[in-house]
């Protein structure tokens, strides 16, 4: 015996919940937090002037276009963009010219190395506030876009544009759309007024000067006119919005066969927390894939699934997402999952390139056919290139001759679960481990006309613990990913490695201890210390009211309460108690959104979390070696009401 662990944690005072809302904002509700834990032991503007595309330009493309025989969605494609490079909603780094440039460069480097790119999507906030979408903003773009869609188009990429669709994010209500504004003044009606002509003129307006995939965000079905609004139900309303918006986007559709739309918020779904809803309150209209190559489902954030690598849970998130969007029926081929980013702003929780490859892997294992990557392309050395050569020739070449199918139970029920992709010459299976367990898991046939699955091969895992294949079955540690081929696919060559900056424990197990209430806001138990690994605390915050999963609120940056200092856990020894002296990294997380459902993170990180990750329910230890000894210590709770673990003189270390 080692002596007793006394935990308490005290939140100091009690904080606003946070619940899933559309582009209309977070709503906040009063709560005291109620907390469950569960003990884990484990062993401009510039002139909008620009070169028209020539007719025969446009023949072509539209030519190029029919040779393939689906009416949109046609094949698979890879996009880049720039946002998470920049960010101007929960960070301050703004979009310019030379910014979009130099990523246009890096691109282009990447592309020497074998990298395909197809498309160069302009995200939000390119536009003059008071241009109609018609002209760019000063000073950031002194010369408009000339310069940026030209070299796109002569290199081979397609140029996208970035729109609010009818709300006013950062842009004025032009004199043409004003008859359409709603009692806010904040979105427009598409059923009323002019702005939806205006608007798909707009469209075709950059559509003659080059621009070949455009992105709707932040849509706003419930917009009506005053007059409207007084005579018509919501549900009239908001059906009327849909149904003129789709069928103005079939006709330009019709006058160009070749581009690409995709949906982003507000077309359905709630992609919030993976504790939501399903069926989804805001239901996905099928309609909307008349139109639309892809629908998005959500951007990246952390899931309320526990574990210990802080990235590994934004992967499930986005996994969960896919499921529930394929749960309501959208094919595979149709989901964007928006899953991966890299860049230093808050929107990506400062990430730069931590556990970035399997990010990769799992955003085209998922299916689908709009592979977008983000943000700082130079953040990828050419080392880097040629690994994201190979990983993405083997997943294109099964997305576009191939099928993708899901297996498992659901991400954010913390069920092991997958994504396997096949063709005539083997099959590929990406497989998570979301439990706080080491669990077997099942790849099972996805066709009937799939041979049976013979020997295979891991093509890539995390560091740590060792995946055990055996036939049809993997047996992977807790929080695990691991890629595995058959056929053909288990050759070396197919090989991708080793994901060291995720390092996954070699066992684990629980250990009991007894939560009680002590003092206000405050929870404390006692456990036995082990002699030797990591000791793991996870927990998840819930509403005292109905036990739901609740989101912790108390200001973003620069002025809000850094979580760190809501949630707090100390930790001691045999009556004494102190301060934790060493961390593998540092968490410093705030909770916040600016609007819903897009960009604003629910959590910021400092520069050195790379090791640290927020969980929902738990405390663990890990058997290795110990990091060092302390007999009192106490640390800082990573937001959400998530605690990673604690060191004691027993030998236990801070994860």
């Amino acid at each position: 015996m080692f002596g007793q662990v006394r935990l308490s944690l005290l939140h100091h005072f009690s904080v606003d919940a946070i619940s899933s809302s559309t582009t209309e904002g977070i709503l906040m509700n009063r709560f005291i937090a109620a907390f469950a834990l569960a003990i884990l032991l484990a062993a401009s503007s510039g002139s909008a002037q620009t070169t028209v595309v020539q007719d025969s330009d446009r023949a072509a493309s539209h030519a190029a276009a029919g040779l393939l025989g689906a009416p949109l969605a046609r094949d698979p494609i890879f996009v880049y963009n720039n946002w998470s490079a920049y960010d101007e909603l929960s960070d301050n780094v703004p979009l310019a010219e030379q910014l979009a440039m130099k990523e246009l460069d890096e691109i282009l480097r990447l592309r020497g190395f074998g990298v395909r790119f197809d498309y160069y999507m302009m995200d939000a906030f390119w536009f003059d506030p008071d241009g109609g979408y018609r002209t760019w903003r000063k000073p950031n773009w002194p010369n408009g876009p000339d310069a940026w869609i030209r070299k796109c188009r002569e290199n081979g990429i397609m140029p996208g544009l970035w729109f609010s669709t009818n709300t006013l994010v950062k842009i004025n209500a032009a004199r043409e759309w004003r008859d359409s504004l709603n009692e806010k003044k904040g979105s427009m009606s598409f059923s009323e007024g002019g702005f939806l002509p205006s608007f798909m003129d707009t469209m075709q307006y950059w559509y003659d000067r080059g621009i070949r995939m455009f992105k709707f965000d932040f849509v706003d079905f419930g917009a009506a006119t005053p007059e409207t609004a007084g005579s018509k139900s919501p549900e009239e309303i908001r059906r009327g919005n849909a149904d003129a918006f789709r069928e103005a986007l079939k006709k330009f559709r019709g006058r160009n066969p070749d581009v690409v739309l995709v949906a982003f918020n507000g077309f359905g779904g709630d992609v919030e927390s993976t504790a939501g809803p399903f069926p989804f309150h805001n239901s996905v209209d099928l309609r909307w894939l008349e139109v639309f190559d892809s629908l998005y489902s959500g951007d990246p954030r952390p899931s309320d699934v526990p574990e210990m690598n802080f990235w590994r849970s934004m992967d499930i998130h986005s996994d969960h997402m896919v499921r529930r969007y394929e749960q309501s029926f959208l094919p595979l081929e149709r989901i964007d999952s928006t899953g991966f980013m890299l860049g230093n702003t808050g929107t990506i929780y400062y990430r730069k390139t931590h556990a970035w490859k399997g990010a990769l892997l799992l955003m085209m294992a998922r299916g689908g056919w709009v592979n977008t990557v983000h943000g700082n392309l130079e953040f990828l050395s050419d080392d880097d290139a040629l690994w994201f050569r190979n990983a993405q020739s083997l997943y294109l070449r099964l997305q576009s001759l191939g099928r993708t199918k899901t297996f498992g139970g659901i991400p954010g029920d913390v069920q092991p679960y997958g994504f396997g992709s096949l063709d005539a010459d083997g099959s590929v299976y990406a497989v998570v481990n979301p439990a706080q367990s080491v669990e077997e898991i099942l790849m099972p046939r996805l066709s009937s006309e799939q041979p049976g699955i013979g020997s295979g091969r891991v093509l890539f895992r995390d560091a740590g613990f060792q995946p055990v294949l055996a036939g049809d079955h993997v047996r992977l540690g807790p929080g695990q990913l691991a890629v595995v081929g058959f056929g053909k696919y288990a050759n070396l060559q197919y090989d991708l490695g080793v994901q060291d900056d995720v390092v996954i424990p070699r066992s684990i197990a629980s250990a009991p201890a007894d939560f009680s209430v002590h003092g206000k806001n405050m929870i404390q138990a006692e456990v036995i210390a082990p002699k030797k690994g990591d000791l793991r605390v996870v927990m998840p915050q819930r509403s005292a009211k109905d036990g739901s999963i609740m989101r912790s609120w108390k200001g973003g940056p620069p002025n809000g309460t850094n979580m760190g200092k809501v949630f707090v856990l100390s930790a001691s020894q045999d009556g004494s108690a102190g301060l934790l002296a060493t961390f593998l990294a540092v968490y410093s997380p705030v909770i916040f959104s600016k609007r819903s459902g897009y960009r604003a993170p629910s959590t910021l990180i400092s520069d050195a979390a790379e090791s640290m990750s927020r969980r929902s329910s738990g405390v663990s230890w890990i058997d290795s070696a110990p990091m060092f000894s302390s007999r009192r210590f106490s640390f800082v709770v990573p937001g959400m009401g998530t605690i990673h673990g604690f060191c004691a003189s027993s030998q236990a270390s801070a994860i």
